[in-house]
């Protein structure tokens, strides 16, 4: 593909510069060449003039040895002059061109001709007067003249170094535009293996300079992309890795200690139940999240009261806060939305619950609904333990955990957060957090209403 298009850039230059000379050669040639025209019919004419004028000194009836004597300059023209009677004399090489009755009248009464021959001889006649006698002559260059052809091959060498030049002086520049797709191509299938290591250098500020910046911007994403699966994997080992050890050892210790009472072996048991639980709960929630960010996943939009919704999600919660003694205020106007009321529902359960589960005994949990010209915003606080500002931007990543140490405790598997982030994202909404630890977190959830 390279080879290609190198070969064809250098292609179309050539054209380019053939079509583009041989142009340029035709105008030149035709304005050189009447250019030429006009020059030689006033060189011939001064010429003319001139021997018009030695003719008077020396007298016309010594004509001959005037024509011998400028014998060199008689072999650079040929010459023709005609009495009244339009009888001929001939002078020089033979002529080449064969003068009219009618031209011969006009310069005998007095006309100065400036001609040419349909083949493109120049000649011109000028009219003369001796003794009473009227004549006219015409002189035209001689074949062997070499009148004006040392310019045409200069002009002719000097395209020819042009085209020769500017042809290796474009080779050399084509393989430098070349350059950057060359090493696109490299960089490409070291990507292909895996590598995503090579930066390219973006100097150029033309189309291939955009598109290496785009290429280095495509590396950077798909390096992103392959750290976040290198991490995906390595995350969901680990989450499954620890309930399976706690099954493993407690189910070992069921099987090989038979003296166990039946208190330590209902709590063992319950142990391996929690964390079964675990599992399923966080296969369910990888499944919901792959169905969410895959492209047929069903999305069924309704209108329904929102403050509905969310006022039933804190009574079926209600467990989980009044064991721990939270208050929980509401502010609920009546406010109705258009979306996937199912979608959504997870949504506040998800909020809420994690609200409930990182609030201390004693807590507090406000839920404000807000609405807006074309918007309605829900708003989660709580005075639980808070997050860390280098953590809030990365809590709707999958698996991640604000607090590592907690995760016993708090019984959670990072992606609660993520699915709440892209069910969002599907109802074209957007969500915000706001934080201090030990002071308690603010979720705001905006939908269009």
């Amino acid at each position: 593909m390279i080879k290609s298009l190198y070969v064809r850039i250098v292609v179309m230059f050539l054209v380019a510069i053939l079509v583009s000379l041989l142009t340029s050669t035709m105008v030149i040639g035709y304005l050189y060449q009447r250019q030429i025209q006009d020059q030689t019919q006033d060189y011939m004419i001064t010429l003319g003039q001139s021997l018009i004028r030695i003719f008077d000194r020396v007298g016309y009836d010594r004509r001959a040895l005037v024509m011998d004597d400028i014998k060199d300059l008689a072999n650079m023209v040929s010459m023709q002059i005609f009495d009244g009677s339009l009888s001929e004399e001939k002078y020089g090489s033979d002529s080449l061109i064969e003068v009219s009755r009618e031209q011969v009248e006009r310069v005998l009464q007095g006309e100065t001709l400036k001609s040419t021959t349909s083949e493109g001889h120049t000649y011109v006649g000028l009219p003369f007067g001796h003794q009473g006698q009227t004549y006219a002559m015409f002189i035209e260059p001689s074949s062997n003249s070499q009148v004006g052809y040392p310019i045409g091959g200069m002009i002719l060498t000097g395209i020819t170094v042009l085209l020769v030049g500017g042809s290796l002086f474009f080779v050399v520049e084509a393989a430098f535009l070349i350059q950057p797709l060359r090493k696109m191509t490299e960089a490409t299938k070291r990507m292909a293996k895996g590598d995503f290591s090579s930066e390219l250098k973006a100097r150029r500020k033309d189309e291939l300079g955009v598109l290496v910046q785009s290429f280095n911007e495509m590396r950077r994403q798909l390096q992103q992309i392959e750290e976040m699966r290198q991490d995906f994997v390595s995350n969901v080992s680990h989450e499954i890795q620890s309930p399976l050890t706690s099954i493993r050892g407690f189910a070992k210790a069921l099987k090989e200690n038979d003296t166990l009472d039946h208190k330590n072996r209902d709590r063992y048991l319950d142990i391996i139940i929690a964390e079964s639980e675990r599992m399923s709960r966080m296969s369910d929630n990888l499944l919901h999240l792959a169905s969410l960010e895959s492209k047929h996943h069903p999305f069924h939009p309704v209108t329904f009261r929102l403050d509905e919704q969310i006022r039933q999600t804190a009574v079926a919660l209600e467990p989980q806060w009044a064991a721990k003694s939270i208050a929980i205020d509401l502010d609920l106007p009546v406010v109705k939305v258009c979306g996937d009321r199912d979608q959504l529902d997870q949504v506040w359960i998800n909020l809420l619950g994690n609200s409930i589960r990182f609030t201390p005994e004693g807590g507090k949990i406000a839920i404000d609904v807000q609405r807006g010209i074309h918007q309605v915003s829900v708003t989660i606080k709580d005075t639980g333990i808070g997050i860390a500002p280098e953590d809030q931007a990365q809590i709707f990543e999958r698996f991640y955990k604000a607090d590592r140490s907690r995760n016993r405790v708090y019984n959670g598997n990072g992606l609660g957060l993520a699915i709440v982030k892209r069910i969002v994202d599907l109802h074209h909404g957007h969500i915000e957090v706001r934080s201090e630890p030990g002071t308690g977190t603010e979720i705001t959830v905006t939908l269009p209403s």
